[in-house]
């Protein structure tokens, strides 16, 4: 889990074991209540390597124009080739999320997966969102919100304080609060001047055979896992890591261990000129 993976390496996880599981939960709420306009222009933000932004596509035809932003080149590269493989026309470009470099008022619509971006930059993630779709868009936003991960957090805390790394347990206590709830979501769209707001949330479940399978696999350790340490110095880690395992494998009682997440999208419609 401590060697760092290349661009490449976590782009080819993604591919292989993010996007057909843990993005797909996200991308069901998106095909499940957002209405794709038939023509004009479309932007995803954090489109990953690019299989449900091209399935979108092939759902609303050639005459709309879909641009994806992702923040890993070899995302996006693999994501083109896959594009260009199927004659797809969706375009794929390389863009810092929270600053996007596209003008104002450009997109019909515009549709976000913020599931594995940082809290913190969700809201600029968001506001830039708002700030280039045009007037009248409809601006989708799929994230995990407040109680996800529960399971996981409290045999964390455990974990911290087992291993004498108490002075962490307010890190904890921080990851849990700083994700927002279903209201906290609605209220950033008021905030950027959306109307027709509504929401949708759904519990997801991620099941794993043991503490062992669970911390090491892809969308643990090299996604969910790197917010989650990062404040636990790298010489403390492999030991917390055998606690936590130690945890897992003694509250599951031989069954599974259940991590889940309160996968939320939240849709509003611009209603002027940013």
């Amino acid at each position: 889990m401590d060697s760092v993976k290349t661009d490449k390496e976590l782009a080819f996880l993604q591919d292989l074991f993010i996007a057909p599981d843990w993005g797909e939960r996200f991308a069901e709420l998106i095909d499940e209540h957002v209405t794709l306009p038939k023509e004009g222009k479309a932007l995803y933000a954090a489109a990953g390597t690019g299989s449900h932004a091209m399935a979108l596509q092939e759902r609303a035809g050639s005459k709309l124009e879909l641009l994806c932003l992702d923040e890993n080149s070899e995302c996006i590269e693999l994501a083109q080739t896959k594009a260009n493989a199927t004659n797809e026309t969706t375009q794929f470009r390389l863009a810092k999320l929270d600053n996007l470099d596209l003008p104002d008022n450009s997109f019909d619509l515009v549709v976000g997966n913020a599931s594995l971006i940082s809290r913190p930059r969700v809201r600029k993630m968001y506001s830039e969102m708002v700030r280039v779709a045009a007037p009248g868009a409809t601006i989708a936003l799929a994230l995990p919100t407040a109680s996800s991960f529960g399971e996981f957090f409290s045999i964390y805390w455990e974990a911290l304080h087992n291993k004498g790394l108490a002075a962490h347990e307010t890190e904890v206590e921080y990851l849990i609060t700083e994700l927002p709830t279903v209201t906290d979501v609605e209220q950033m769209a008021e905030a950027e001047g959306l109307k027709d707001i509504a929401s949708w949330t759904r519990i997801e479940e991620f099941d794993y055979d043991s503490g062992e399978q669970f911390l090491s696999s892809p969308l643990v350790s090299e996604f969910l896992m790197q917010q989650w340490l990062a404040l636990v110095p790298e010489n403390e880690r492999a030991d917390l890591f055998r606690e936590v395992s130690r945890l897992i494998n003694e509250e599951r009682h031989e069954a599974e261990f259940a991590l889940s997440v309160k996968a939320t999208l939240v849709v509003g419609q611009k209603e002027h000129s940013h």
